[in-house]
């Protein structure tokens, strides 16, 4: 249902006087505005007190509504005597226990409280804040500071609901207001008494005021009184006036059930007396009504009695205020038509009148229209149909949704008035208008609609006409086109259109992995977006990410569907074939070199294989560099890193044939059993193809011993698996591991010697930390599991033993928190050594643990101690300057040179001297000084006329013949200088920009290049380093001599050039759109092509640099390009200025796909030319003339558009502020005037004698500070200063 009801002027006025008669309306013209008095307009405020003013009725229309205005900050005060405060220490007051009380309440309750002590001893409380925070400050202030008393007071049962109060507010409001804890029996405790806690004041105040209440319920009385329901009208009176008045004179508050309620019962409460006089006179009435009435009762149309109730009942109240007779109607949902009328035989007759009067006062009617025109009737915002109840406003007009039907609800005459103005609109409408409906498959529905309703909004203006789509959840294809007949029918023929273009669309899935989704995307859907204007008529659908779905959508035209599929395609191989990723297993120690420094090495790798390469992190254990890419990117980045570790060590690579179906049992379980042969061969890295490969090799890389080691062992479990394989598992402490082992492996080797079988200790990275592995044949493994079972159990057995050792060597080791004695117990299943401690004089040291481990460690502890005395100390004389280079990165070298060969080495303190001195010597070396030439080869050995000085002096402490082994190690360190011949004029191809090319080799190599200043012209590079590396950077030099010789032949090559002259008009086209053309040529032809600047005499020279075949060619693409331009011609074609957007499109996307089409450029006017409709045509003279053609025939079609908007426009200007055409004040005024404003009729400035008072006047308005003298009073009322 739908219906429409407008408020017109009329009823506003009537609305806002309170007045009810229609004559007052009919006073006002219709075509003007209704203008209200001043006393409407501005009702007077309230006088307090005026006199003649009846209870119960507001004094003025702003009703009694209005309250003074409270103070929202209230201050109590209140005195605590003596003997009734809890704390009565005075000593502390503002300090003790008092002050922190309040401090607490203060900050729980949120008002402010400050405290006073009077000459009694008294204490003075003053609070401030909300009323309701003073009252619980108050109430907690009683509570906590004075001294709790408790009394009882006993009133009847009946009456504690009514302290209580509704939701307990009675209750909290009394204890508030008497800061007491007042306590009431449950209802099922048959006690009476209600218990009250406080201070003594506030107990007695709370005890007054139950009693009160309990007083209050005593004088009060019930009593319910049955009566028939046909009575209670004459007892309640017309509008409920009579029982009103009764319960102002008795006092009773009377309660008559409301008509709709079935109930007799009528219940009278308030004091007893007053209850007893209402009774009798309830009483009276009944009597008497009952005694002198009668009943008549006829028959009404049920649809009639609705207008005999009237609205809220009204109706009802009026015929028995009038005749006294009360009208008894059957229930709504009642199908009985009878209506009973009740009351005095003589009224009777006036108030069956009234009834039938009242049923036959409103008429119902029903006008047909077809439901489709319903919403025209109405009108745009209601528009035609407000006109009719403007004029009609008591005609009540209902639409009903999907009927053919209006219905009209009113007095007869205005209903009638309606329907014929109704059916003159329907009669137009049918006329003017037309609607078509059209079957289309709820799959196009959408598509018809459009991406935010673009698509039919456009049919909808263009045509002028409303396209009706049904909701999803109607399932039907009914599309309904209302409007202008012509608009209809082209509205329909470009759906129908629109539906078999969609017919002729196909929808593809492609199946792409979800991890690509986001790369094809691109950022901000920057990728997806060039596809898409690649394909503009192809819709793209990725699906949502939450979803997991691999399937991408495509839709549009079959044609452009396939090919947007196929470029899809070779994006996604593109991905799949870039995401190839292998793992190269790299010694630990080599990935720095493999970084180099600063990263150089690994970021030229990544460039100029364009891979992806990840390195593991310092802190990690993994050996692996991941690489990510292309197939053969990815394998040509592998083989540059594994060159780099060949090349710094001693790296062999083997291949080692061994069938695929014995690899997943040679792997392990977990990679268990090769991890162990690699651990055992010094950590070979042993690969196996990838599952499914079918490839039988197997590759093993590292040291050249320790691969054939790895070898041999690998093919000698394969060798096992295939004639029989038996696995057994022994549990074992961890801590027992590494003494299994043994140092070096001696012990496990023994065992695998004797037995044969293979043991496999588990990795730190395995859960099982106890599980030892034995694999092998039966007999073997069960003997080698026999034998461990052994050690373990002999581990198991704690014995303490001790040993003397010589107090001079305790310090070795018990220095560096005990490190060597760590190693001990991590080598020897855990064995405890206890050293005496400092001061003690004792010899004694303590071990403790497994019997073998005890012995082992005492064994061990006496080999260093041998070692310890028969050490030496060796001096070896290297000048400061090297010291530095010998250490190595973080002192590595060094550490290396300690850990092989078992010696202690400390460098001198630096001397501030040689400091300078190396200083010198490094600037030397780079060329910083001119005078002192640098160190020749030769110069920098020991051995030559070198004085040694006691900062040059490096100790070396161990073995005498480890300390000769390391003395050899530290001498191979200190570098040389050697000379490498290269040609002046390469100097500075080497050095590169900003000295970039001579750094990288310095950190390729790890050496130091010095190259001759400019001015000395000299043809040699001195390398500093280490031997090796000097070696290998001076190959690198002169490959890198032989490469800059090849690149100055190639540049002579490519210093070919050639001039040509090309006239200055073409340049443009020969460059082209964004430089497109001329880039193209310069790409395929690999030349240079520079054109002439614009300040250039030459303005018509082109210059081709390169090689000279090249620079033939590109002149000939050129000259051939010249040609087909020179055949070009160009036609100015005039086309209105308002379709140039349209023409062109957005970010000209129409233009270019025109100028595509034709083969021609289009060129329009610049904003502000003297010429805006000039537009410019170039290309060959047919396509010219197409393409002229085409621009004309879509001028003509944009310009109906343009027109048709330009007029709709019009019509749609906003309204003016004045009056005049189309404002406001439009209609007969044309006079254009401001319009009047708010207008009120009998204000007090328009009276005889009054006059508006002068904003300008001192007297009026006079300025704050000054007295001036009052003059009469005027309408405005007294001035008040």
């Amino acid at each position: 249902m739908s219906s429409v009801a407008v408020l017109t002027p009329e009823s506003f006025a009537e609305h806002r006087s309170g007045l009810k008669d229609q004559e007052n309306t009919g006073c006002v013209p219709e075509d003007e505005a209704y203008i209200p008095t001043y006393l409407e307009a501005f009702p007077p405020l309230p006088e307090k007190g005026a006199p003649g003013e009846k209870a119960g009725e507001p004094a003025s229309a702003w009703g009694s509504k209005i309250r003074p205005i409270k103070a929202s900050v209230i201050t109590q005060v209140f005195h605590v005597p003596l003997e009734e405060r809890r704390y009565k220490d005075n000593s502390q007051f503002g300090e003790g226990e008092e002050a922190k009380v309040c401090l607490d309440i203060m900050q729980r309750t949120g008002a402010h409280i400050e405290l006073s002590l009077a000459k009694d001893q008294g204490l003075s409380i003053m609070v401030t804040g909300k009323l309701d925070s003073v009252m619980k400050a108050r109430k907690e202030i009683v509570a906590r500071l004075q001294t709790q008393a408790s009394a009882t007071v006993a009133i009847p049962k009946e009456h504690h609901r009514f302290v209580i109060g509704k939701n307990g507010e009675k209750l909290q409001e009394l204890e508030l207001k008497t800061a007491t804890k007042i306590a009431i029996p449950r209802p099922d405790d048959p006690s009476a008494n209600i218990r009250i806690t406080g201070t003594k004041e506030g107990i007695e105040k709370a005890r007054h005021e139950i009693l009160l209440i309990s007083a209050e319920q005593d004088k009060r009385a019930v009593e319910r009184l049955s009566l028939e329901k046909a009575f209670h009208p004459f007892i309640a009176g017309a509008h409920n006036r009579l029982v009103q008045e009764l319960s102002q004179e008795t006092g009773a508050r009377i309660s008559i059930p409301p008509p709709s309620l079935p109930k007799d019962e009528i219940v009278i409460t308030g004091e007893k007396e007053a209850v007893a006089l209402a009774l009798s006179r309830i009483r009276a009435i009944y009597d008497d009504k009952k005694r002198k009435t009668t009943t008549i009762s006829v028959e009404v149309k049920k649809s009639q009695h609705k207008y005999i109730i009237g609205p809220k009942g009204n109706t009802l109240q009026e015929i028995l205020e009038t005749t006294g007779v009360s009208v008894e109607m059957p229930p709504l949902d009642s199908s009985s038509e009878t209506i009973i009328l009740r009351g005095e035989p003589d009224k009777l007759g006036p108030a069956l009148t009234q009834v039938y009067a009242k049923a036959k006062s409103v008429m119902v009617v029903e006008v047909t229209a077809p439901a489709w025109l319903h919403r025209f009737i109405i009108g745009k915002k209601g528009q035609n149909i407000g006109r009719i109840t403007q004029q009609l406003p008591r005609v009540h007009i209902e639409f009903t949704d999907g009927e053919e039907r209006i219905s009209l609800e009113g007095p007869t005459a205005e209903v009638e008035q309606a329907q014929a103005q109704i059916q003159e609109i329907i009669k137009d409408l049918l006329v003017r208008m037309d609607y078509t409906e059209v079957i289309i498959d709820q799959r196009f529905h959408r598509h018809l609609i459009g991406k935010n309703g673009t698509n039919i909004n456009r049919i909808k203006e263009q045509y002028k006409v409303s396209v009706r789509i049904p909701q999803d959840s109607e399932r039907s294809g009914l599309v309904r086109i209302e409007g202008d007949p012509k608009g209809v029918q082209m509205a329909r023929r470009e759906l129908i259109e629109m539906v078999q273009r969609m017919e002729n669309e196909r929808t593809k899935d492609l199946i792409v992995e979800q991890k690509f989704h986001r790369t094809i995307i691109g950022q901000k859907g920057e990728k997806i977006k060039e596809v898409r204007d690649k394909f503009p008529e192809v819709i793209i659908n990725f699906p949502d990410p939450a979803q997991k779905s691999d399937i991408v959508q495509l839709r549009g035209p079959k044609n452009e569907v396939e090919k947007c599929a196929k470029f899809l395609q070779k994006i996604i191989a593109d991905l799949i074939e870039n995401s190839f990723s292998l793992s190269v297993p790299i010694f630990k120690q080599f990935h720095k070199n493999i970084i180099g420094k600063g990263g150089a090495n690994i970021k030229k790798i990544r460039e100029e294989t364009t891979t992806k390469i990840d390195l593991p992190t310092e802190n990690s254990n993994s050996e692996m560099i991941v690489i990510t890419g292309r197939k053969s990117n990815c394998e040509a980045a592998r083989e540059r890193i594994l060159a780099i570790q060949r090349e710094l060590a001693n790296i062999k690579e083997a291949e080692v044939a061994i069938p695929s179906k014995l690899h997943n049992s040679l792997i392990g379980s977990k990679g268990c059993l090769v991890r162990s042969i690699m651990e055992d061969c010094g950590g070979v890295h042993i690969h196996f193809p990838s599952e499914g490969s079918g490839s039988d090799k197997v590759t093993i890389r590292g040291p050249v011993g320790e691969v054939e080691k790895a070898k041999k062992q690998l093919l000698q479990l394969a060798e096992e698996k295939q004639v029989n394989n038996f696995t057994a598992e022994l549990q074992a402490k961890p801590e027992y591991h590494k003494f299994l082992i043994g140092r070096g492996g001696a012990n496990i080797r023994r065992v695998r010697d004797k037995t044969g079988a293979r043991i496999i200790f588990p990795s730190p990275d395995d859960t099982e930390q106890e599980l030892i592995t034995i694999v092998g044949k039966e007999e073997a493994v069960r003997l080698a599991q026999k034998e461990l079972e052994s050690l373990v159990k002999n581990l198991d057995d704690v014995v303490e033993d001790s040993m003397v050792v010589d107090v001079r060597h305790h310090r070795h080791f018990v220095c560096r928190r005990g490190q060597v004695l760590r190693e001990l117990a991590e080598e020897y299943g855990g064995v405890a050594v206890s050293f005496p401690r400092t001061g003690a004089n004792s010899q004694r040291v303590t071990l403790k643990g497994a019997k073998d481990c005890v012995d082992a460690a005492k064994k061990r502890i006496q080999e260093i101690i041998e070692d310890l005395e028969s050490q030496v100390s060796v001096e070896v004389a290297i000048p400061q300057r090297y010291h530095r280079a010998i250490m190595g990165p973080k002192g590595c070298r060094i550490q290396h040179i300690t850990r092989e060969h078992e010696v202690q080495i400390k460098f001198p303190e630096r001397d501030d001297g040689a400091a300078g001195q190396e200083r010198d010597t490094r600037e030397n070396k780079t060329g910083g000084c001119q005078d002192a030439p640098p160190q020749e080869n030769g110069e920098v050995s020991p051995e030559a006329d070198f004085v040694p000085r006691k900062c040059d002096i490096i100790t070396i402490a161990g073995r005498e013949e480890k300390c000769d082994l390391a003395r050899a190690a530290l001498l191979a360190l200190v570098p040389i200088t050697e000379d490498v011949e290269v040609s002046y004029e390469l100097h500075r191809y080497i050095i590169g920009q900003k000295g970039s090319g001579i750094r990288k080799m310095m950190e390729e190599y790890e050496v130091n290049i010095w190259v001759p200043q400019p001015e000395k012209q000299m043809d040699v590079i001195k390398v500093t380093g280490l031997e090796a590396n000097v070696e290998r950077a001076k190959q690198g030099l002169l490959e890198r001599v032989k490469d800059l010789q090849a690149e100055q032949e190639d540049r002579a090559l490519r210093s070919f050039k050639v001039t040509m002259s090309v006239d200055p008009r073409f340049h443009p086209k020969i460059i082209g759109r964004k430089g497109a053309v001329i880039s193209q040529i310069r790409k395929d032809h690999d030349v240079s092509i520079q054109f002439p600047d614009k300040g250039d005499e030459q303005q018509d020279v082109i210059v081709i640099s390169g090689y000279e075949r090249n620079v033939e060619e590109a002149s000939q693409a050129i000259q051939q390009l010249v040609a087909e331009l020179q055949e070009m011609v160009s036609q100015d074609v005039r086309l209105d200025p308002r379709t140039h957007a349209r023409i062109i499109g957005a970010r000209g996307k129409a233009i270019r796909k025109l100028m595509e089409e034709f083969k021609v450029d289009i060129r329009f006017p610049q904003p502000g030319s003297d010429e805006p409709d000039k537009v410019t045509v170039t290309g060959l003279p047919e396509t010219v003339d197409n393409a002229v053609d085409h621009l004309l025939n879509l001028e003509e079609e944009y310009m109906l558009s343009v027109t048709e908007t330009e007029t709709l426009a019009a019509y749609m200007k906003p309204p003016s502020r004045y009056g005049g055409p189309g404002g406001a004040g439009g209609g007969d005024d044309s006079s254009g005037g401001p319009a009047k404003g708010f207008v009120v009729r009998d204000a007090p400035w328009n009276a005889s004698g009054n006059k508006a008072p002068d904003m300008s006047s001192a007297e009026d308005f006079p300025t704050f500070g000054t007295s001036v003298a009052p003059k009469q009073t005027s309408a405005w009322g007294p001035k008040k200063f």
